[in-house]
């Protein structure tokens, strides 16, 4: 398993949540997504390490940006 956490910048109320959580859980071999409104924290574990640019697609795919 790996642990990996990004900050996603523009998410502004649940929906937004929402929408990251969904996409992001479409990504093969992820297998728990967490996403903190108020700090704008991804958590993402998966079964092997997923690479920041699937990740970076999948926030993209909601409308947010990764911050780095």
């Amino acid at each position: 398993m790996a642990e990996n956490t990004y900050t996603v910048q523009g998410m502004t109320c649940g929906h937004c949540v929402s929408s990251v959580t969904e996409e992001v859980s479409e990504v093969t071999g992820v297998r728990q997504v967490d996403v903190d409104l108020a700090t704008g924290r991804l958590t993402v574990v998966s079964d092997v390490d997923v690479p920041a640019a699937d990740i970076r697609a999948a926030v993209e795919e909601a409308g947010y940006q990764l911050v780095g």
